[in-house]
């Protein structure tokens, strides 16, 4: 088997990227109102104070700490989707492996490449965490709703080509609680140089988006 030169944008991927944090999950409360005649009795205030919540109080949160990445997705889903890869996969660096965890896994199996990308990422609160999950599924139009997936689940694929060789990606985004699943699979064929059809994409990183929110939701249990 003769050996085949990665096209660029494929060559830059293979190079693992640390999860960059995403900004604006902290969210905070502003001062409570003076009262309308300027002061209170001591006793007055400090029974209030005793009493009303905390305007600093944050929201609960579902979720604490992102799970291990490289265990969330079942060796036979691994091997099926990207053949020929490690199915220990490799967990990139992370700024806060607290709150956000990737773990990818890739191989060229003959002349065909597959590559998949599983991440959590943890919000202050569900508020936050749909924000979130706004920005991106409106950076990544195009794509739909996945039923049945998380508290809200979208699904995009898209198809580059770059120097006569396709590739098609898939993404899927899933918010559960203040949580954020977010997979990536892609494929090319550099024989053919023809993509993997939109169907074989879309549905394995669904796949690997079902076992990876059930590896979330377990971690809370566990």
């Amino acid at each position: 088997m003769r050996s085949l030169p990665l096209p660029l944008a494929l060559t830059a991927r293979l190079t693992p990227v640390a999860v960059l944090a995403c900004a604006g999950w902290a969210m905070s409360s502003g001062p409570a109102a003076p009262p309308a005649d300027g002061h209170r009795p001591a006793q007055e205030t400090s029974t209030e104070a005793a009493t009303a919540p905390s305007s600093s109080s944050k929201e609960s949160k579902t979720y604490s700490a992102a799970p291990a990445p490289c265990t969330s997705v079942p060796v036979g889903t691994v091997k099926a989707l990207v053949p020929g890869a490690r199915t220990a996969g490799k967990e990139i660096p992370s700024t806060d492996p607290g709150l956000r965890r990737t773990c990818s896994w890739n191989a060229l199996d003959g002349y065909d490449y597959r590559w998949l990308d599983v991440s959590f990422e943890l919000a202050s609160s569900d508020r936050a965490a749909t924000s979130e999950y706004q920005q991106h599924i409106t950076e990544k139009s195009g794509g739909g709703p996945v039923p049945g997936l998380g508290d809200s689940a979208y699904s995009v694929v898209n198809l580059t080509t770059e120097d006569k060789q396709q590739t098609r990606e898939g993404v899927v985004v899933v918010r559960v609680a203040n949580a954020l699943v977010i997979v990536t699979y892609n494929g090319s064929d550099f024989e053919t140089k023809k993509a993997p059809d939109t169907q074989e994409i879309n549905t394995g990183a669904i796949k690997a988006a079902r076992s990876a929110v059930a590896a979330l939701q377990g971690s809370r249990s566990g």
